[in-house]
């Protein structure tokens, strides 16, 4: 899973973009889109709202780019923008009307294909079932390296709420992986450090 973290950007490209340059605009697209993509699908789960999210975060880096005081802040503003879209469409009514509470798949495992990559496919499919924000929360944490201050202040909630999500994510995460029955418990798991 690609972060913004691992986006590199050349000072002369991202001064570019401040200044309105459309070949530095086109790079930054190239660079940074897939990362935006990719984030927004795992979050959102749906690819169209994710090409939405891709698309609104680029007019506003074209629109507004120009206000930025410090050109190398570039990518963790477009990150904030990108973010800022995500929380915007799950928050909507529209989406959580037509979003229906995912089904717990039958089975995670089908055992085809190197472990590795089933690995990888079973915790896709396991994130796909979280709740919507409970996804945004975790994404946000344990990909994009937010602190739990931080999350509650993008989300209008508190540090708690982030945490909390964070556990109870966790624990679903980890009956999925299982194989456990829902039995309302949390299980025990073994959960990376939680930042401040």
């Amino acid at each position: 899973m690609a972060s913004f973290a691992d986006i590199h950007l050349d000072s002369g490209i991202a001064r570019g973009i401040v200044r309105g340059d459309r070949r530095a605009q086109a790079v930054a697209y190239r660079l940074m889109s897939p990362t935006i993509m990719g984030m927004a699908v795992r979050i959102l789960q749906d690819e169209g709202l994710a090409q939405e999210v891709v698309q609104d975060t680029f007019v506003e880096l074209i629109d507004k780019a120009h206000t930025l005081k410090d050109p190398a802040a570039l990518v963790a503003w477009v990150r904030r923008v990108a973010v800022n879209h995500c929380y915007m469409r799950l928050r909507s009514p529209w989406h959580k009307r037509r979003s229906p509470d995912p089904e717990v798949p039958e089975q995670l495992d089908d055992s085809n294909g190197d472990e590795r990559l089933q690995g990888y496919r079973d915790m896709e499919r396991a994130l796909a079932v979280l709740p919507a924000e409970t996804r945004l929360v975790i994404w946000l944490h344990d990909v994009e390296g937010y602190t739990h201050r931080e999350i509650g202040e993008l989300t209008g909630q508190t540090a708690s709420y982030s945490k909390s999500q964070l556990a109870r994510g966790y624990g679903k995460l980890t009956q999925l992986l299982r194989g456990d029955e829902d039995d309302g418990t949390q299980a025990d798991t073994v959960r990376p450090a939680c930042s401040p």
